[in-house]
């Protein structure tokens, strides 16, 4: 499977090998990077047993397969005495299939009930430690067997989530098979009861750690008379009497740490504890709400011999105390034990336990989202995660990356971290940190960290930080994983970080647009979230024109299409439309607009997803629509998939909804109302939000039988006053070229047809609302006219003064608009118009769509050529009686 950087092509014999590489060891063991393809045959074996112990156990045995020298390494002993089967879906026949190589597996970790109940299909009967997630549906049968089948069991965890269907029964029959038990850690059991620990003291005389951790109901009396504990945590743990615990607890024999962390233990019960307990030397009590909530016991609280860690208290130096010759600062004092060449080993049992119950505890409170606690996690608590991700246990440095990728979190869906506490892991060099776990090649530490880069990323000084430090080369790379789960919180990471329009580039180059393409064709079933995430992310880099291309050429369009049409997920259906509205956005120099027209299916999928009870999915959809509609090509194809029945049906249904899905559901009718034949049809059927609305009235005006029953409708008066009182002046303008529309001459004649045949129309003072039109045209093209500059301007056509009222009359907006040659022909005649209004409204119309600098300013220049326009723009300009305005922009149009 492809978890790293590279993937490189060997030969041996007339076996062609692909086998990834790994920066651990890659420098010193493969050479020359330049050579591409390496002789395996010179390589010694224990060299390539080293590669194998890179490789998850699938890779591994795939390799295996390849010739008989690499399968007799691929069986060697080393590389199986630890299995982590949590990287994909495991069952009993995949057991089986591996049973011939377990004999000597000694550590193995699972997730899932399914995974538990294949476990005994290994036939690794000298298995010693078993660690499991996602525990929530193993059963009591599943974990009994699983006891029973390994009786040289040492070592048994269960968590951190909740275990709901295992009970006391299932711990008592662990106790009676498995004697050499050590420790026993299990997180969510609804009662332990007396009966199930007392088992465990009879029959585990080796039982020192004992965890029971987000219980409903431990017996404590039965805990303390476990006399072999030398660890017990009951963290989140409820219902305890804590007057019993202190008073039966604190004679335990070899007790030496204690975690009451996240419960409601009081003062009494700690002070009793520290006080009467002999051997005791860490109590860790982190976010316990009744013992902080005690001012005078966290004020005046000393003890020098035994250790309290607190919320209230200097962890690090709590932890520190516990050496004696320790010179250097405290707050590094995990790194300085790790480098400890001569260790206490009592010490040691100490520290590996507090790694391990602080990871879990930081990871518990961050999940909660307490409010208060800034304080402890900018002081301490984000750089405790630090320290805790360089530990030696992976399932500690895994739950402190997913800690900080949580503490960060404010809102999820809103997506929204706390600044502060990202500032502080990026002070404290936690990127460089989180990159380095991302490098592993242990997949559980790949999608741990990568789901913490993505998150921190949110923020704008951890995303340059990440960039800088190489993580979208790395980010990009894991996206390509075979796991899902590390796939998917790289293209997490990648979404995020393409927010910024500076990496956009970056990723493309890294490779990023097609290990996301790729990512929706290899998971395009069964994998939502990383489907949603990867859309994500194609969605941002298509915002950008050149990234939209690379996406294009990638077969982008192809894959979001496919999600648009077969994806039932709320969240990828949005962030497919989304994507493929960015992709459709672009200018004349960008063909993918007509490439996403054209994509099979792909105008009826979005059609479809405009009735989705989903806000966030009509709204891109209607999105999409809108920016597809700017095609001519496309506006035909969009009517004819049920596009004007569907986005009318919305636009009539969003008036209470919120202003982005009402600005592109009335942009897209505004789109396909350039098409008098949609025009029609929208006519029968039925700011940021005012410029849409105008720009739908101004298409829709074009078609004189819309035109009158607008006026019918009462539209003049809206219409005047979108021209006089916006504050677009977008919108403004649209709104005069609509009223043009209406009264250049074209209505009358469907206005006489419609009296005459049409007893029951409405009467309307056609001549009234006429003067009250081209007043406000007038008005409106006023605003434009500088007098000063039109002097100069009727005086001398020099190319200055020209300039001058160009740039005085620019609506810089209107130059994203882009009309047929219908509509500017529509204009050219309106300068024979013989109101004097009409003529400079058109002037000034054709002026704004022929500026340099617009965006189809070619292609409307282009079209006014083939006409002959430029004769009746002369002609306008020379006309004794037009306006001064009017003959100024007909003159400024000419040059």
């Amino acid at each position: 499977m492809s978890r790293r950087v590279r993937r490189k092509v060997a030969n041996k014999g007339k076996v062609k090998v692909v086998l990834q590489s790994y920066p651990e060891i890659e420098d010193g063991v493969l050479g020359n990077e330049g050579n591409s393809l390496v002789d395996w045959t010179c390589l010694p074996d224990d060299t390539v047993i080293q590669l194998f112990s890179c490789l998850d156990y699938r890779d591994r045995a795939s390799l295996s397969s390849t010739c008989r020298t690499w399968r007799s390494l691929g069986a060697s002993p080393c590389l199986w005495s630890s299995l982590d089967l949590r990287p994909h879906k495991f069952d009993a026949a995949g057991a089986a299939s591996l049973a011939s190589r377990c004999s000597n597996l000694r550590k193995l970790r699972f997730r899932g009930a399914e995974s538990a109940d294949a476990i005994i299909f290994l036939q690794a009967k000298g298995l010693q430690e078993i660690s499991g997630d996602y525990c929530r549906k193993i059963t009591d049968s599943t974990l009994s067997v699983v006891g029973a089948r390994h009786e040289l069991l040492e070592s048994l965890q269960l968590g951190p989530d909740i275990c709901e269907r295992i009970s006391s029964d299932a711990i008592r029959a662990v106790a009676l098979c498995c004697p050499k038990l050590r420790r026993l850690r299990i997180s969510g059991v609804r009662v332990v009861d007396g009966d199930a620990i007392t088992a465990l003291s009879k029959h585990c005389p080796n039982l020192t750690d004992i965890g029971f951790i987000d219980c409903l109901n431990v017996d404590e009396m039965a805990l303390g008379n476990v006399a072999s504990i030398r660890f017990l945590s009951i963290a989140g743990t409820t219902n305890m009497k804590w007057g019993l615990v202190s008073h039966h607890w604190s004679k335990l024999p070899n007790l030496i740490a204690l975690d009451v962390s996240r419960t409601d233990i009081g003062p009494n019960a700690v002070s009793r504890m520290l006080s009467l307990s002999q051997k005791l030397r860490v109590l860790c009590a982190l976010n316990c709400p009744v013992l902080e909530e005690d001012a005078n016991f966290v004020a005046n609280y000393s003890n020098k011999n035994k250790v309290l860690l607190a919320l209230f208290t200097d962890v690090f130096k709590g932890v520190a105390s516990l050496f004696s010759n320790m010179t250097k600062k405290e707050r590094t004092i995990f790194s300085d034990w790790r480098s400890l060449k001569k260790k206490d080993k009592s010490v040691d049992e100490i520290m590996g336990w507090l790694e391990w119950i602080l990871s879990h505890s930081l990871l518990r409170i961050a999940e909660s989202n307490q409010m208060g606690l800034d304080d402890f996690w900018l002081k301490q608590g984000a750089f405790l995660l630090l320290s805790l991700m360089q530990s030696s246990q992976e399932d500690v440095q895994e739950r402190a990356a997913t800690g900080l990728a949580t503490f960060v979190v404010i809102d999820d869906e809103n997506a929204s971290i706390h600044g502060g506490r990202a500032e502080a892991v990026l002070r404290d060099g936690g990127i460089r940190l989180l990159l380095n776990l991302a490098r592993s090649w242990r997949e559980g530490l790949q999608s741990e960290a990568a789901k913490a880069i993505a998150n921190l990323s949110v923020n704008a000084n951890v995303a340059k930080a990440v960039a800088d430090e190489g993580g979208i080369n790395i980010l990009a790379n894991l996206a390509k994983s075979m796991n899902r789960l590390v796939a998917e919180e790289a293209a997490g990471g990648l979404w995020n970080l393409s927010v910024g329009e500076e990496h956009k580039a970056a990723i493309a180059e890294a490779g990023g647009v097609k290990a996301l393409v790729n990512l929706i064709f290899k998971w395009s079933s069964g994998g939502d979230g990383v489907l949603e995430r990867a859309a994500g992310a194609l969605a941002n880099l298509a915002a950008d024109d050149k990234c939209s291309m690379e996406v294009a050429v990638g077969g982008g369009v192809h894959a979001l299409v496919m999600l648009a049409r077969n994806c039932k997920f709320e969240g990828v259906q949005e962030q497919a439309a989304r994507a493929l509205a960015n992709l459709a956005a672009h200018g004349d120099g960008n063909n993918n607009n007509a490439a996403v027209g054209q994509e099979a299916g792909a105008l009826e999928a979005l059609v479809q997803l405009t009735h989705s009870p989903h806000e966030g999915v009509r709204q891109e959809a209607a999105g999409a629509l809108w920016n597809l509609s700017f095609d001519d090509r496309n506006r035909e194809a969009i009517a004819a998939a049920g596009g004007v029945e569907a986005l009318v049906a919305l636009a009539q249904a969003c008036s209470d909804s919120s202003p982005g899905l009402q600005e592109r559901a009335a942009g897209a009718l505004w789109g396909l109302s350039v098409s008098e034949a949609n025009s029609i049809a929208i006519g029968q059927e039925g700011g940021d939000v005012h410029e849409t609305a105008a720009g739908a009235l101004w298409n829709l005006a074009f078609n004189p039988g819309n035109a009158l029953r607008m006026v019918e409708e009462g539209g003049v008066p809206a219409l005047v006053h979108l021209c006089s009182s916006s504050v677009s002046k977008m919108a403004r303008f649209m709104a005069a070229l609509a009223l043009a529309y209406m009264f250049d001459g074209r209505m009358d004649d469907v206005a006489m047809i419609g009296t005459s045949s049409d007893s029951g129309s409405k009467n309307v003072n056609l001549d009234g609302a006429r003067r009250l039109a081209l007043n406000n045209i007038k008005t409106f093209v006023h605003k434009f006219s500088n007098h000063q500059a039109f002097s100069a301007a009727a005086a001398s056509s020099a190319p200055a003064a020209l300039a001058q009222v160009t740039e005085a009359a620019r609506i810089q907006e209107a130059g994203h608009l882009r009309c047929s040659g219908a509509e500017i022909g529509r204009f050219v005649a309106m300068l024979r118009n013989p109101s004097s209004i009409l003529k400079a409204c058109a002037a000034f119309a054709l002026l704004q769509f022929t500026i340099p600098g617009g965006r189809h300013a070619v292609h409307h220049a282009g079209i006014l050529q083939k006409t002959g326009a430029a004769r009746v723009l002369r002609a306008a300009a020379a006309a004794t009686t037009a306006p001064l305005d009017a003959k100024i922009f007909a003159r400024v149009g000419t040059t």
